[in-house]
């Protein structure tokens, strides 16, 4: 071949290679561009999405507040706490809506300045409303009434609307222009698209004549790539599967452990009770009547039983609880006594009571119980003595904190923190101290239970609980119990007293499906002076209420075939008011207990109980004036 026509298939090759380049690039820089343009439209969305979320946070605070209002206007009027349920719970709703407004608002000054008037509007509202319903459950209506009337209340909700007029008016020009410069951007990109898709097709063109020969190149390639692909699949499902079997395994292992220390402590207070009575059995037919200490033996496993139940009960959250309002400082300062006989002279005690300290609600009996058991295991963990230290303060858990701890509510919160200057605990013992059965303590010292009890309590009190330890610093455990927005009155602990009994006058009518459950019952309470009637479902017992004017009480499970306790003793009251109920159940979920707390005015005797507790709450019930 010719050296000049060498020549020009070079310098073809050379502008056809140049303009290919030139193209290529040329495309690039359109495509880079319509990315640009994706973004920014992107980016104007995200801010509409903004925009929109501010708008609707600002009608759930109105809402909120109206909700406030509408639960105050209802129990000023009638006086009833059904009116309170939507007015609390939009009470302990405000907060968290304002903090979330605050947030969406930290790029606009002028809606930070709207939501801080928004605030304090909202704040000025709230305890009008609060005043006025503490004035009518103080019994001063016409005093709340009057506080409505002066229009103050309405005054503030027309403040607030206007505010919130204003907020929305701020987002809604937001809105247009950002939905403006969305549509903008739509268009140019529209625009670079088409000329960018233009330009990678001749590209593409050009391309094609010089990129014939790398196909075969390409097609290895992808081949390989799909191959190495396959194998990436076959590797992540076999990991999955891994992962899945190591779960199971994990959670096979925690159930093994519960299930195996339940039947554990189960089986040994089963021994002795099965043990005491076969032995009384033998003595009983040998005429030989001295079984005093198999009788107690027995007696105290079947109340070990029945503490268990309620331990893993707790655990659970399933308890029934019977929430109230109350002072932390003051229970605490009334269990010193308790405190010091049970953890001994080597413990010293020292109390730190915040001054101002919230009310919060909470079962009193179980808080009770939980400051205790809390107590007991810091007592364990200074086997020569040292102090323990009991501190209450009002908290604040923000979003921040919620976000690293499950299950937390952002808001105000009563603390009590109890300090140890124990051994502490190294990070992988604190990570387990709250599973059931999970102990450090020598075999036959403890069950493992206790401060997993405290914890399902907590739980179920809508609380949070923290623990921080270091080997040889002590250890320190919060519990952090909801604010109550009202004041506390005095929990009064009942002090132990003897067998209440009653007389034969007393008609108790027993209605329990299980023979066995219902004979015991009727003959115990026989035993405590009561004339016992029974009835083994519904129908026998409004037969039995109908044909006689003088039963005083219905004690009634609530799981029954066919009517339920509930529904029997929602039908007796509405044939006979003044007839008083006990309701008994073995089961927590059930018709008067929900989310855990009886309903109002629901007396609950949870089985097992004992002759003791059977007789202090009937007499309880009976004693108790008519409403």
């Amino acid at each position: 071949m010719p050296a000049r026509f060498k020549s020009l298939i070079h310098v073809s090759l050379q502008r056809l290679n140049f303009s290919l380049v030139a193209s290529t690039i040329l495309a690039a820089i359109l495509v880079g561009v319509a990315f640009w343009f994706v973004a920014l439209q992107q980016n104007e969305q995200d801010r509409v999405r903004h925009t929109l979320e501010v708008r609707n946070q600002v009608a759930q605070v109105l809402a909120l507040v109206q909700r406030v209002e509408s639960g105050q206007r209802g129990y000023l009027l009638t006086g009833r706490d059904l009116y309170l349920r939507p007015y609390e719970a939009a009470v302990q709703a405000i907060p968290r809506a304002l903090g979330e407004l605050e947030g969406l608002v930290a790029d606009n000054p002028t809606q930070q300045e709207a939501v801080r008037r928004l605030r304090q509007l909202t704040a000025d509202k709230l305890l009008e409303v609060r005043t006025t319903v503490e004035l009518r459950r103080a019994g001063s209506g016409d005093q709340a009434l009057g506080i409505v009337n002066s229009d103050s209340g309405q005054t503030l909700m027309d403040e607030l609307r206007t505010l919130v007029g204003v907020m929305e008016r701020e987002e809604n020009s937001i809105l247009q222009r950002r939905q403006s410069t969305e549509q903008m951007y739509g268009l140019l990109l529209e625009a670079g698209a088409a000329l960018a898709f233009v330009l990678i097709c001749a590209s593409a063109v050009f391309g094609a004549m010089l990129t014939r020969r790398s196909f075969g190149e390409i097609d290895r390639t992808h081949r390989q790539l799909v191959e190495s692909n396959d194998e990436l699949l076959k590797q992540v499902s076999r990991r999955e599967a891994a992962e899945s079997q190591l779960r199971q395994s994990q959670k096979m292992e925690a159930i093994g452990q519960l299930s195996g220390g339940i039947a554990h402590d189960f089986n040994n207070m089963l021994s002795v009770i099965s043990g005491s009575l076969e032995l009384i059995k033998r003595r009983l037919a040998a005429g030989d009547f001295a079984v005093e200490r198999y009788l107690n033996a027995a007696l105290e496993a079947a109340k070990r039983s029945a503490s268990l139940t309620q331990r893993l009960l707790a655990f659970a959250r399933r308890q029934p609880l019977a929430p109230q309002p109350l002072d932390a400082n003051r229970m605490i300062a009334n269990m010193s006594d308790m405190l010091r006989s049970t953890l001994g002279e080597q413990i010293k005690i020292e109390s730190v009571s915040a001054g101002g300290l919230w009310s919060t609600r909470a079962d009193p009996h179980q808080l009770e119980n939980a400051i205790l058991n809390v107590a007991i295991n810091a007592r364990d963990a200074m086997p020569g003595g040292g102090c323990l230290t009991i501190e209450t303060a009002n908290a604040y858990l923000d979003e921040a904190y919620a976000r690293d701890n499950v299950e937390v509510e952002p808001g105000q919160y009563v603390m009590i923190a109890i300090t140890d200057t124990g051994t502490g605990m190294a990070a992988e013992i604190i990570g387990r101290v709250f599973d059931p059965f999970f102990t450090t303590k020598p075999a036959g010292t403890g069950t493992g239970l206790g401060l997993s009890q405290v914890f399902g309590f907590v739980k179920q009190s809508r609380g949070h609980i923290k623990i921080y330890s270091e080997l040889g610093a002590g250890t320190t455990i919060k519990i952090y119990l909801p604010r109550f927005m009202g004041d506390a009155t005095p929990a009064v602990m009942p002090k132990a007293a003897p067998v209440a009994v009653g007389n034969a006058r007393e008609v108790i009518l027993v209605v329990e499906d299980d023979e066995l459950v219902r004979r015991t019952t009727t003959e115990s309470l026989n035993a405590l002076g009561y004339t016992a009637i029974d009835a083994e479902g519904a129908a026998q017992a409004l037969i039995l209420l109908e044909s006689r004017n003088d039963i005083a009480l219905l004690f009634t499970d609530i799981v029954m075939p066919e009517v339920n306790g509930k529904k029997l003793a929602d039908e007796a009251l509405r044939r006979w008011p003044d007839l008083k109920v006990i309701y008994t159940t073995g089961y927590t979920p059930n018709a008067v207990v929900h989310g855990g707390v009886l309903d109002p005015g629901v007396q609950l005797l949870s089985k097992p109980f004992t002759l003791d507790q059977l007789a202090a709450k009937v007499r309880t019930v009976l004693d108790k004036p008519a409403a």
